[in-house]
């Protein structure tokens, strides 16, 4: 009973503190009453409740008293009542409301309760959002620096709820929190770089979605801000470093940062520094890539191709030309013929010599005539010449006798599914008719690059040759043009046109061949790659000593 009435006593004090306050002309004359309330937050559960409401309201009144009314009002935010914490999370804002020189620090204190859980985290969440909308410049630095940018080992828990805060609540938001829009914009990109010395390739992926995402780099953007982005991935992929290739998580950020540069090319960005790291460090120890990696290069080479300067194509083009021989034998040799590694370099080839043609005279042996001391006409490469066809010849012939088989195999599938009872076994059936699919379109595909026997062939320089693990390309508008005897488009002439899932990517002529295409298909998950899960944050990009694994 004397508890309950102390209790009371107390209530009643704390009452009559906020009613002179509020009344007082000169609320910073009443310092005691200030006080008092501060004292509060050592009582019962509900005058620290009141308390948290009545320190944040008058806090601007009382400078001196600053620093010992956040720490009262912190350590109310630690109590052990639910509805203390969450009524002591609520009040935070209210610090800022007059006294805006405190967001950096509020947020700084709400950012470290993030790792609550349910109503509290409701409340952390509802109270970052309000600072965000009064200061968003300040409140996004104070999170990117002292929770993303700098983080001990022990606050690994923490920067991740950070992360998940900045994904899910401010990057939706985007559009009516970055305002003035470009300085915003620039001011949290300026932020996110600073922040990518140490990140997973997961977080990595998730920064370079939101910034391709903001209006500065948008369809309009000058050449510069998209060459922003491709240096900010080049860091990333680490250009500058000798390359190891025992070092697995280098090779795994190599080759996620290429493919996430691919739609950058695109639109006009370098590809220099990507490409010759890729010859001078890569190409060379090609064998010693791990199986489900080499396949994974060969894709990014070839889909970076088209975007090759003419200088860049004629320094890559001798390595492609030793690489394509290798897995384009002069003469049979009843070892299983990888004909997506074929498809892919012979792909390359063409967009590499499409931009230096007379490079591939001393190359295969050609005799095409630019006008230029460096189509060498006066030298005799016919033995290159001779190889190269035979080569071209024996690929074709490979080609066709493995469509044979796959057409046939595509008869006895349809077979199969109609005698199928299981779900599991339809599955499966599925699964050979679309690897037989994507086969047949590798097999086209080769078959349409490898016109190549005169001696001054027309190198494939545009998008006729639709890649096998490309989605396959729709036409705009509907035609009846072939059904009237029309001449067929190249995406019907090459394959283009069968349907085939992304799980099915490359081909081959037997079980063997699509289970070794299917192996390597397993790694990546970037924009419909193929999707290893990420390993961890093991602070340690490999040989870097600094961070987290990239998968």
């Amino acid at each position: 009973m004397t508890d309950a009435s102390e209790d009371a006593s107390d209530i009643e004090k704390l009452y009559e503190f906020g009613e002179r306050l509020n009344e007082a002309k000169d609320k910073s004359q009443n310092v005691k009453d200030y006080e008092g309330i501060i004292a509060a937050t050592r009582g019962s559960v509900k005058a620290k409740q009141l308390a948290a409401q009545l320190i944040p309201r008058f806090f601007k009144f009382f400078p001196n008293l600053s620093s010992q009314a956040v720490y009262a009002h912190i350590d109310l935010c630690e109590d052990q009542e639910l509805g203390v914490r969450v009524q002591a999370i609520r009040g935070l804002p209210l610090f800022c409301k007059d006294t805006p020189e405190y967001v950096s620090k509020i947020v700084d204190i709400l950012a470290q309760l993030l790792t609550a859980e349910n109503v509290e985290r409701d409340a952390v969440h509802k109270a970052l959002m309000s600072l965000l909308r009064q200061d968003v410049k300040a409140s996004l630095t104070a999170l990117f620096i002292k929770h993303i940018q700098s983080v001990d080992e022990t606050d690994e828990n923490l920067r991740e709820k950070v992360l998940s805060f900045i994904r899910d609540k401010v990057f939706p938001l985007k559009a009516e929190l970055l305002k003035p829009q470009e300085e915003m914009e620039r001011h949290i990109t300026d932020l996110i770089k600073k922040s990518l010395h140490d990140v997973t390739g997961a977080e990595f992926k998730m920064f370079m979605d939101f910034l391709k995402s903001l209006s500065i780099f948008g369809e309009k953007a000058p050449p510069e801000r998209i060459q922003e982005l491709i240096e900010i991935i080049e860091g990333q992929a680490d250009l500058d470093a000798q390359f190891n290739v025992s070092d697995g998580d280098h090779i795994d950020r190599l080759l996620s940062c290429l493919y996430m540069a691919l739609p950058f090319f695109m639109r006009g960005a370098s590809n220099s520094k990507f490409m010759n790291y890729v010859n001078k460090h890569i190409i060379p120890v090609f064998e010693k890539l791990p199986e489900e990696r080499k396949l994974e290069l060969l894709k990014n080479l070839a889909e970076s191709s088209p975007y090759t300067s003419p200088q860049d194509s004629r320094q890559i083009l001798p390595s492609v030309v030793q690489l394509l021989k290798k897995y384009m034998p002069w003469r049979k040799t009843g070892e299983e013929t990888n004909f997506t590694y074929v498809e892919c370099l012979l792909y390359t080839f063409h967009h590499l010599a499409h931009k230096a043609p007379n490079a591939t005279n001393s190359l295969c042996g050609y005799k095409i005539v630019t006008g230029q001391p460096s189509d060498r006409l006066g030298e005799d490469f016919s033995e290159q010449y001779k190889d190269f066809t035979e080569r071209l010849s024996n690929i074709e012939e490979l080609s066709r006798a493995t469509m044979k088989k796959l057409t046939q195999g595509m008869a006895e599938h349809n077979k199969a599914m109609a005698a199928a009872k299981s779900d599991e076994a339809k599955d499966k059936i599925k699964t050979q008719k679309q690897n037989a699919t994507t086969g047949l379109r590798t097999c086209n595909n080769i078959l349409a690059m490898t016109q190549l026997h005169s001696k001054s062939p027309l190198f494939i320089g545009d998008r006729r040759v639709n890649l096998s693990w490309k989605e396959p390309v729709k036409p705009s508008l509907p035609s009846t043009a072939t059904a009237s005897g029309a001449k067929r488009t190249t995406s019907a002439a090459n394959g283009s046109g069968n349907t085939v899932s992304k799980r099915a990517r490359g081909g081959g002529s037997s079980g063997a061949h699509n289970q070794l295409v299917n192996r390597a298909l397993e790694g990546l998950s970037y924009g419909g790659r193929s999707g290893g899960g990420q390993r961890g944050r093991g602070r340690g990009w490999g040989g870097r000593g600094r961070g987290r694994g990239y998968r």
